[in-house]
């Protein structure tokens, strides 16, 4: 079934990273850029064009579909999500996405910049996809295929259901989502819009990868008020708040967690951004652990730093706030299998060889698990995201959809 996938989802991936979709943290509007419209817009037109009910887009940027029961007994509704946004870590403007048919080994040039060349030793899974074909992007820019990849997944699985009404399955709601890359993707009304008691997200990686453990998520806000004054005049006056920042990315650990230092299953602080003058500084971390007393030492530990570096320092003021992201979807899922237990049966249908992985990260399905509706990821193929030497394989994509296919068919059985 696999090859009847690839063309299309070649074609819809390219289509798809073309458009600029790029979120922004920094942004209090939903969706936080506006360009994500041009997706999301594209989207509802498209589930039209091939026949899904009930699309309509919500006023907090989401998408939303229905694909109707084939069968008249009573079945669980399910959901097929995948993100529209791309990471603001990386330039994602005027994305030229390249297609590398027959992949037959060896390094992969990006014309854009002579300096990002694709390889098997700085991407091993590479050497598992001969003859696949390879998707990049030309060098300057990332791919988008996280999560374009899983928007191309569902729509294509959409399509073959609903162009094969003879397949056996329940009602099966579609939902693309924005914001997902700055923990903004779940809205409150997210969860009773969406009408699902269980749901997949399409936003793995590895062909075979089923994710029901993710890292639990906090963010921290450290604010830094220095003295500003004259510099030439600045003596036993001035409090540069630099300095004071500087001291405090210094005091926190730096050859333990920190995501270069850590692996598996140890967690970390990370120092994504910092900015400011002498007078204001302002750094942003992101806390991420398996586990909540992990994640909570961690908070502390910001806060006690902050704390030291402000009694060193009376006349400024230090403030850090650690605000809640997501959650281990573990904690709920771990008490309800029968989400991992279906798409179990589903790979195996699907004649791909599941297995299980704890992903260092987390997906619109860690808060709508949270919120109640039960959420494991799926596989997309997707590779070295958020930077210029992302890829794809489109061949992963394929099984990927059959694996949403056979899904749908397996929940008839509940």
């Amino acid at each position: 079934m696999s090859t009847e996938f690839d063309r299309e989802l070649e074609e819809r991936l390219v289509r798809y990273c073309e458009i600029d979709t790029q979120a922004d943290e920094n942004s209090p509007t939903s969706p936080s850029t506006e360009k994500q419209y041009d997706l999301l817009r594209l989207l509802v037109d498209e589930l039209k064009e091939i026949g899904a009910q009930d699309v309509r887009l919500t006023d907090y940027g989401a998408v939303l579909a229905t694909i109707p029961a084939t069968v008249d007994k009573a079945v669980p509704t399910i959901a097929l999500l995948a993100h529209v946004d791309t990471s603001p870590a990386f330039n994602a403007t005027g994305v030229k996405p390249l297609v590398h048919r027959n992949y037959q080994g060896g390094d992969i040039a990006l014309p854009d910049d002579p300096e990002q060349v694709l390889t098997p030793e700085n991407s091993p899974y590479l050497k598992d996809r001969i003859g696949n074909d390879i998707v990049t992007a030309s060098g300057t820019t990332l791919l988008g295929a996280d999560d374009k990849a899983g928007v191309a997944i569902v729509m294509a699985a959409a399509g073959y259901l609903l162009r094969h009404p003879e397949i056996p399955h329940g009602p099966i709601r579609i939902g693309f989502t924005p914001d997902e890359e700055i923990g903004r993707g779940v809205h409150a009304n997210l969860p009773a819009d969406l009408g699902a008691e269980f749901g997949y997200t399409l936003d793995g990686a590895h062909r075979g990868e089923l994710v029901y453990e993710t890292f639990s998520a906090d963010r921290a806000v450290v604010k830094v008020q220095g003295v500003s004054i004259h510099p030439g005049w600045a003596k036993d006056k001035l409090v540069n708040a630099l300095h004071l920042a500087a001291k405090i990315v210094d005091t926190l650990p730096q050859v333990t967690l920190t995501p270069e230092t850590t692996d598996g299953r140890q967690g970390f602080i990370h120092l994504y951004a910092m900015s400011g003058t002498a007078a204001a500084a302002e750094l942003h971390f992101i806390l991420r652990d398996f586990e909540m007393n992990e994640l909570e030492r961690q908070g502390r530990l910001i806060q006690q730093v902050c704390a030291t570096i402000q009694a060193t320092e009376p006349r400024s003021h230090i403030t850090c706030e650690v605000l809640p992201q997501y959650r281990n979807m573990r904690y709920w899922l771990e008490n309800d299998m029968r989400p991992i237990d279906k798409a179990v049966e589903a790979y195996r249908r699907a004649n791909v060889e599941h297995f299980f992985l704890p992903i260092r990260g987390g997906t619109d399905g860690s808060r709508l698990t949270e919120l109640g509706v039960p959420t494991p990821n799926v596989f997309t193929g997707m590779q070295n995201i958020h930077g210029p030497l992302e890829w794809v394989s489109v061949q992963d994509m394929a099984r990927a959809t059959e694996v949403c296919i056979k899904l749908a068919e397996c929940w008839i059985e509940e």
